[in-house]
C-alpha cells in the first residue's frame, strides 16, 4: 500500500520508477531507473546490465512513445550497465553523461536536457551529476532514499559535494528527490540538510578522534565510524580518506595521520 501511494504521487509529477532486482548493502532494494514525462520521457539512469531490467525499462518507455533523451548520473555499472542495450533499442535518443568513455555527449554544469538541468555533484564519483526539473531532483548516488553514501577523495571532493547539496537545497520549487536507490523522498530540503548535517557530524567525530591522538585508519574508523556495519567498512574507509583530504585542505589535519590512497575512478 505504501509503495502504491508513492507510485501515485510520483505519477502526479509525471515520474515513473523501474527498480532493478539487484538488492544489496550498497544498492538497498535495487537500482532505480527513472522516467520523467508522460510523452517521450527523459530516461535517467538505464540501470544495471540485467536483461529483465532493460526489458522492463523498455516497456515503460514504449508505453510513452520512447525516450527523448537518456541521461546518466554517473558511470557506475549499477546505473549505466544497461546503456548499450537501451541505446541500441532507441538509437535516435541522445545520451548525456560526464563520462565520455560511455560514448555519450559530455555534460556541463547547468546544461539543460529537455525539462532537466544538470547539477554537478562530484563526490560519490568524479563524474557525478544530479538532474533537476519539473519539481523533481534525480540524485543518483549523491543522495539515497535511505541511509548515507560514501564520498571518495580527490579534487577536494567532499567540500564540493557539500556545496552541491546546499545548492540543490536552495531550489524553492523542489517537491521530491528521486534517488538512485531506495524510496522517493517527499521532503527534499529536509533530506538534503540531513545529509549535510550527517557529514559535518561525522567530521566532528573524526576531529575528536584526531584530538585524542588517534592516527591509524583502523583506529579512526573504530572511533568515528563505530556505527558502520562490517560490510560497509571498506566504503567507510573511502569516506574517511575524503574527510582527511578536506581537513588537510583547511589546514586542520595534524601530522602523522595514516592516509590511504584512493582514486575516484576506483569506485
Amino acid at each position: 500500500m505504501e509503495r502504491r501511494a508513492e507510485t501515485d504521487r510520483l505519477a502526479g509529477l509525471g515520474v515513473v520508477r523501474v527498480t532493478a532486482h539487484n538488492p544489496g548493502p550498497m544498492t538497498l532494494t535495487g537500482s532505480n531507473s527513472w522516467l520523467l514525462g508522460d510523452d517521450q520521457p527523459v530516461l535517467v539512469d538505464p540501470g544495471p546490465d540485467l536483461p529483465e531490467h532493460a526489458a522492463a525499462v523498455a516497456l515503460a518507455l514504449d508505453q510513452r512513445g520512447g525516450p527523448s533523451a537518456i541521461v546518466l548520473t554517473h558511470a557506475h555499472a549499477d546505473h549505466a550497465g544497461a546503456l548499450d542495450e537501451l541505446r541500441a533499442r532507441y538509437p535516435a535518443a541522445p545520451v548525456y553523461a560526464a563520462a565520455t568513455r560511455l560514448g555519450a555527449r559530455p555534460l556541463a554544469d547547468e546544461e539543460r536536457i529537455g525539462p532537466l538541468r544538470a547539477v554537478a555533484t562530484a563526490g560519490h564519483s568524479a563524474d557525478h551529476f544530479a538532474f533537476v526539473g519539473a519539481g523533481v531532483c534525480f540524485t543518483g548516488d549523491a543522495v539515497l532514499g535511505e541511509g548515507s553514501v560514501f564520498v571518495a577523495p580527490g579534487e577536494n571532493s567532499l567540500a564540493r559535494y557539500l556545496a552541491a547539496l546546499a545548492r540543490i537545497a536552495e531550489i524553492p520549487e523542489l517537491a521530491v528527490i528521486c534517488p538512485g536507490h531506495g524510496p522517493a523522498v517527499f521532503e527534499p530540503r529536509a533530506k538534503l540538510l540531513e545529509y549535510i548535517d550527517h557529514r559535518l557530524a561525522r567530521e566532528r567525530r573524526l576531529v575528536a578522534a584526531l584530538d585524542a591522538g588517534l592516527r591509524t585508519t583502523d583506529d579512526l574508523l573504530d572511533s568515528a565510524w563505530s556505527d558502520a556495519p562490517a560490510v560497509l567498512r571498506p566504503a567507510a574507509a573511502v569516506t574517511l580518506a575524503a574527510h582527511l583530504e578536506k581537513l588537510d585542505g583547511e589546514a586542520r589535519l595534524p601530522d602523522g595521520v595514516e592516509r590511504q590512497q584512493f582514486e575516484l575512478g576506483d569506485w
